[in-house]
């Protein structure tokens, strides 16, 4: 499962934080997470409240109801010291806000694969967690990943002249692809299903 971290702006969004279509966008990607390979950074949490109750105007009480229904919805990592160490670090590095870097660098720490972001560099890659905005066009590949069942690593699936004659499981025979391309698992599961393996 590919472990994945939510920026404050993902959440803010679906809160109704800037226009219908980004809230409809964010609500429909916060649905398709597997709650298990979600985690809310703490710093998160806090800054959802700011906007909630500063740039939406709710009252403390429903931006408190609010970021509990968040934080009952995914696991929520608390700032260590280590990572507020490393937040100085890749601000320090990388020019990142101190806020940002933080909640990068508890993404990391906690092994996320994926930081869900609209604010922060798309792509950018900091100790194996990727910055990906899901409102990018072309989309990120690692977007894909986040909505498969099973690792990335078996979502792989990629066909060379080297193991076209070497079948992986025993009765599947590999299909031709363009060298390099990566295959979902529900191209190769309805493939399967085709092929009645």
């Amino acid at each position: 499962m590919v472990l994945v971290a939510i920026d404050t702006n993902i959440l803010a969004c679906a809160e109704g934080a800037g226009d219908e279509s980004r809230r409809v966008q964010s609500v429909a990607l916060l649905a398709r997470l597997p709650e298990a390979a979600v985690i809310i950074p703490v710093q998160v949490l806090g800054e959802l409240y700011r906007v909630l109750v500063g740039k939406l105007r709710q009252t403390p009480v429903q931006a408190r109801e609010a970021v509990l229904h968040w934080s009952d919805a995914y696991e929520v990592r608390d700032s260590t010291s280590s990572a507020l160490q490393s937040a100085f670090d890749l601000s320090a590095a990388h020019g990142l806000t101190i806020w940002d870097s933080l909640i990068l660098s508890v993404a990391a720490e906690q092994r996320c694969r994926v930081l869900l972001s609209e604010d922060m560099q798309h792509g950018f890659t900091w100790r194996g967690t990727t910055v990906v905005n899901p409102f990018a066009k072309p989309a990120h590949a690692l977007l894909g990943d986040l909505f498969e069942p099973r690792p990335r690593a078996q979502a792989q699936v990629r066909a060379s002249a080297s193991r076209a004659s070497v079948p992986a499981v025993a009765g599947f025979v590999p299909f031709p692809a363009r060298p390099g391309r990566v295959v979902s698992n529900a191209q190769v599961d309805r493939l399967r299903d085709a092929e009645g393996l």
